[in-house]
């Protein structure tokens, strides 16, 4: 039996995603033997996480300060917008350098068996953005899953219903707006991948979405 200050590491560890009661207990001992100066540093660290981050007032996304970095460069194409669903996924595309554009982030993907409607995510959001500004390309990078597609569809869907709303009450910017066009990340085969290792899903994608040379 574990002490219970070890056990009660343990047990907020657990609470992590993808950390399963071995890997917090390995966690757990790893920081027993730590230095207390290494402990203090890491405790400091976990106490500010909250402290010193903030959601870009445009985006959404976790920044030092609002508007983020991003938002706030004169170089990027502010009226492409990439939907990602969470903060990592900006910090994955912007590992590329490939998207000069800005970002619009969710905080999540619908999923009503965990109870996660359109209004716990940032959908309301975006569809402000939209009739506020001038956007010219919406992709829609949800993840390749249910969830993802299921939350690709629904923004899609609602998208399609803004033209009426400006009928009847105007945009949120008092004037009219061009809905932007859509486009989604491109699903398939992995670069160094073997067709015939290939699932069914994937190579449909794959074949749906062939360009010419």
């Amino acid at each position: 039996m574990l002490p219970r200050a070890i056990q009660k590491i343990v047990e907020e560890f657990s609470r992590l995603p993808g950390i399963g009661p071995k890997s917090a207990e390995r966690l757990a001992l790893h920081l027993l033997r730590s230095e207390q100066r290494d402990l203090d540093s890491f405790s400091t660290a976990v106490e500010n996480v909250k402290k010193g981050t903030v959601l870009c007032e445009i985006c959404f996304n976790i920044t030092e300060k609002s508007p983020c970095p991003i938002c706030s460069d004169k170089n990027r194409t502010k009226n492409i917008i990439c939907v990602v669903e969470e903060p990592l996924d900006v910090f994955a595309i912007e590992k590329t350098g490939e998207f000069k554009g800005v970002y619009h982030v969710l905080h999540g993907a619908l999923s009503p068996i965990d109870n996660i409607g359109p209004d716990d995510i940032k959908i309301q959001e975006l569809l402000i953005r939209i009739q506020k500004s001038e956007i010219k390309e919406l992709i829609l990078a949800t993840n390749p899953n249910p969830k993802g597609e299921a939350t690709a569809i629904y923004i899609t869907q609602k998208i399609s219903f803004l033209p009426a709303t400006s009928a009847r009450g105007g945009s949120a910017s008092g004037g009219s707006y061009k809905l932007p066009a859509l486009s989604h990340l491109a699903h398939g085969l992995p670069l160094g991948g073997e067709i015939e290792y290939a699932d069914f899903e994937t190579l449909s994608r794959a074949l749906r979405g062939r360009v010419t040379y």
